[in-house]
């Protein structure tokens, strides 16, 4: 496979387009994912004058939070672009980014965050009607393909499977080295915004929460459950899981339900945004012929791919799971075009469904069904 190019369809493409004067990007997503990488390839090629700061330059952010329109207006000077990395360790950002998008014409903002603990609730009242938000994701099978043959697409499959996506891990080449990338990248950075959001000092009960979420990919899961085995209450688990959404590092899934007799309601499905770091905090980097729970990483890689896809085509349409109290269930649901899609995933090529029939019967014309293995899946996330 040739060298992951960053400057492939869509990241590039996709911020051009979102580029508009007197507007924010907001780019978000988990910590080594590229945001910063990103905003640098596309500032090589930017047709505007522009001013690069990072959030971690204390010099920066007297001025940056100071919501003194003059002070702005000298730190932008003439440039027509301002692109600030890491803006949520700036106090202040989001009145100071309102008063420079309304009173400087023309101007055109970029900011990236790692969490979306600070910065989004620093940019979110002000910035109402100013911003665009951008979720980057680690690299997706839509910015591989064209770089992959045939042969190739398969061997990249059963790595992404063990080792996720992220462009460090994917750069190296040993076992070893991605092992130990991983490592860094979940214990380093990815529990960093946690520990540090309200003071939390004690990572083992959240690894813990992480390690029964690991386990559970593919099943409702019911916050009392957790918190018996985790000795918390339920609202303690709530909060975690969303701490845990916040940073990037799961994703829920809710159900579908018309008829409340018939569905079961009240339980989301979790999937991580990354395959190593799921299979980092449980251990495991065993090869796919090697492994008893490949059923859950695919339903995860096809969850996770497709959200990547619909971010970056666009794609617009709800998600959901469906399942039935008969045990019916189909993985993946999409509300789009006023139809249901339905998709269940199956690694086997060979495998059957068992829920087609209760699926169509249940909605009629209304629903479109197809199952998804690794025979058909490129055209389901790329």
């Amino acid at each position: 496979m040739n060298r992951y190019n960053l400057n492939a369809v869509p990241r590039i493409y996709n911020l051009k387009k979102l580029l508009k004067p007197n507007k924010v990007i907001a780019i978000f997503g988990p910590r080594r994912s590229g945001k910063t990488t990103l905003v640098k390839e596309y500032l090589k090629e930017t047709p505007f004058r522009y001013r690069y700061d990072t959030g971690d330059n204390i010099a920066i952010h007297e001025v940056l939070g100071s919501a003194k329109l003059d002070a702005l207006k000298e730190y932008i000077g003439d440039n027509e672009l301002i692109v600030i990395d890491e803006a949520h360790l700036i106090p202040n950002i989001g009145i100071n980014l309102k008063l420079m998008v309304d009173n400087i014409p023309n101007i055109r903002i970029i900011i990236t965050g790692s969490s979306s603990f600070d910065l989004a609730n620093q940019i979110g009242e002000p910035l109402v009607g100013r911003k665009f938000t951008y979720l980057l994701y680690p690299i997706s099978f839509l910015e591989l393909k064209p770089l992959m043959s045939g042969f190739d697409i398969h061997q990249v499959l059963e790595k992404v499977l063990v080792y996720g996506s992220y462009p460090e891990v994917m750069s190296k080449i040993s076992k070893k080295a991605r092992i130990q990338t991983l490592s860094e990248i979940t214990n380093s950075y990815l529990f960093k915004d946690i520990l540090i959001f309200e003071g939390l000092k004690n990572s083992a009960t959240l690894l813990n929460l992480l390690r029964l979420i690991a386990f559970q990919i593919g099943a409702e899961v019911s916050h009392s459950e957790l918190g018996n085995s985790l000795g918390i209450d339920k609202k303690t688990v709530a909060r975690y899981l969303n701490l845990l959404e916040q940073t990037y590092i799961i994703t829920p899934l809710h159900p579908y339900f018309t008829n409340q007799r018939k569905s079961v309601i009240k339980k989301n499905k979790y999937y991580f945004l990354d395959l190593g770091v799921r299979n980092t905090i449980i251990g495991n980097f065993n090869s796919v012929s090697q492994r008893n729970d490949l059923g859950a990483l695919w339903e995860n890689f096809l969850v996770i791919e497709r959200l990547k896809k619909q971010a970056y085509k666009p794609l617009y349409a709800n998600n959901y799971f469906w399942r039935t109290w008969e045990q019916n269930e189909i993985d993946w649901v999409e509300m789009r075009d006023g139809k249901l899609f339905g998709y269940e995933f199956k690694w086997s090529p060979k495998a059957k469904s068992k829920n087609k029939t209760a699926w169509l019967s249940t909605y009629l014309q209304e629903a479109v069904f197809e199952v998804i293995n690794p025979s058909n899946f490129q055209d389901f996330v790329s």
